[in-house]
């Protein structure tokens, strides 16, 4: 048996998710909506599973899609956002974007508690999570629509009695 590569395991991960997020039993716009909110939890840096099932149970939506939305794209997704987040939200509050990730590198370069306190919020961490923001709600809302158009295909499948190939 070989061993699997990276675009392997990537390709049985997606499989996964999605055999999971056909077996729930509920309605297409909850299961869709959860997973839009754990793809949110999981884009927002610090936030996760556990804010994606505290979202999932505050809005009476899935949780166990909120938690596969989450899976999928929490760390990975979080870290490649980030540049874009400095850009959108520099852009959004008239700062140069290159002053904004060199402080936050010198920032985690020789972290200190004090360091962060001394940090301006609205020039720093203001710009970075707005950016955070709307990198997730866009993520959410694109997540939820696929997910939504996968699952009315999927029950429509099944109430007609076909076969769903997987």
């Amino acid at each position: 048996m070989r061993k699997k590569t990276a675009p392997d395991k990537a390709r049985d991960f997606l499989k996964l998710i999605y055999i999971k997020l056909i077996r729930i039993d509920d309605t297409p716009h909850k299961i869709a909506i959860g997973f839009g909110l754990g793809v949110f939890a999981g884009v927002m840096p610090f936030a996760g599973p556990i804010a994606a099932v505290f979202l999932a149970v505050l809005f009476k939506v899935n949780r166990i899609s909120a938690f596969l939305g989450s899976l999928l794209t929490n760390t990975w997704i979080t870290i490649l956002a980030f540049v874009f987040s400095i850009r959108i939200g520099s852009f959004l509050f008239g700062l140069d974007a290159e002053i904004i990730r060199s402080r936050w590198t010198a920032l985690f370069k020789d972290f200190h508690l004090s360091s962060l306190l001394k940090l301006s919020v609205i020039e720093i961490i203001l710009p970075v999570l707005t950016g955070y923001l709307i990198i997730a709600a866009f993520s959410g809302l694109v997540a939820y629509a696929a997910v939504h158009i996968i699952m009315k295909f999927v029950k429509l499948k099944r109430k007609s009695g076909l076969k769903i190939w997987l």
